[in-house]
């Protein structure tokens, strides 16, 4: 079968148009009539859905395009972040170091404050020793006896008390000594 034969077959099936012309007319017609709106509103309906899909691609775009900018900015904050958290982990590690360093700083200073205080003391010690060989070096006479002044090889001894010249020289003969007699201001020097 061909598509001859097909077209002859149906031409031989529908009714004679002239007859029925009228009655096939009207239906052709009729139905053109109903689907004009039908279609109409198809052809609406697509074009609406086709404005639709463009939008929602346009807002498609504009949501990725926001996205990349934001995924962009994260990026950027958690490099900054990362910049501090290391500035952050190196400024502890210097605390840590600098704070060792004091601690050691601390330490050895500490020790030589106890050897210079042991030295202090010792030479507190000695400082005490040499006072009181200056003592006895102050209190020493020479060949006079004990509370005697030596000076330019004679022995002096003085008084605290108010004495008369009398009493005075009763006390210098006592001691087998003789009262001081001043000739000239070089005896005072």
């Amino acid at each position: 079968m061909t598509f001859a034969d097909l077209t002859s077959k149906s031409m031989k099936d529908q009714p004679d148009e002239k007859s029925n012309g009228d009655k096939a007319e009207g239906l052709h017609s009729l139905s053109t009539r109903r689907w004009r709106p039908a279609a109409l509103t198809l052809g609406f309906l697509c074009l609406g859905l086709l404005v639709t899909v463009i939008l929602l691609i346009i807002q498609l775009s504009q949501v990725s395009d926001l996205l990349k900018q934001q995924k962009a900015n994260l990026t950027h904050q958690e490099d900054v972040l990362e910049g501090q958290a290391l500035a952050q982990h190196q400024a502890e590690k210097a605390s840590q170091e600098s704070q060792r360093e004091l601690k050691e700083m601390i330490e050895t200073l500490a020790h030589k404050l106890d050897e210079k205080s042991k030295e202090l003391m010792e030479l507190y010690q000695q400082n005490l020793i040499l006072q009181e060989a200056l003592e006895k070096a102050a209190n020493f006479s020479g060949p006079c006896p004990q509370d005697w002044l030596w000076h330019e090889e004679s022995c002096y001894k003085f008084s605290s008390g108010p004495f008369s010249w009398e009493k005075s020289q009763e006390n210098c003969l006592s001691l087998d000594a003789q009262l001081l007699k001043i000739n000239s201001t070089d005896d005072l020097v």
